[in-house]
């Protein structure tokens, strides 16, 4: 039975050895909000998609010349509220919508805070993630 590209199967020294990092750079990563790794207990699990975006982070990072704040910017061009189509009475409510500093995965107080723990599977982040490898593949392409 083939295994789903978002399925989590590779605990954090897997990923690290698939990457050719130590676990402490996938670490950082998760600690500025770059990646969402899916837990079980307290270990860290990663899908093939995890291991891909980490590599177009890297990418970004040595090859490209952007900053980790530069990437977090760019992941914040697609508001959440609009992807999902929040109502204004949910929106005032709503941290990511009033303070647009961060992006909803990063924070504990927004509308849908009820599937925090699906955020790494959540259409937002992952629609994020997508616009920003495309953008990375289309500057590739063109040089």
């Amino acid at each position: 039975m083939p295994v789903k590209s978002d399925e989590a199967i590779f605990p954090i020294s897997v990923a690290a050895k698939l990457l050719g990092v130590h676990p402490r750079t996938i670490r950082i990563y998760e600690d500025e909000g770059l990646i969402l790794p899916s837990r079980k207990g307290q270990k860290r699990y990663f899908s093939n998609d995890d291991i891909e975006w980490i590599q177009c982070l890297r990418h970004l990072i040595h090859e490209q010349g952007i900053s980790i704040p530069g990437i977090k910017k760019l992941l914040d061009l697609s508001p959440c509220w609009e992807i999902k189509g929040c109502p204004m009475e949910e929106r005032v409510k709503c941290s990511a919508y009033q303070d647009r500093t961060k992006p909803c995965w990063e924070r504990a107080n927004t509308a849908c805070a009820k599937d925090l723990d699906h955020c790494s599977n959540c259409e937002v982040f992952l629609r994020a993630m997508k616009e920003v490898q495309e953008d990375n593949l289309r500057d590739a392409v063109s040089q």
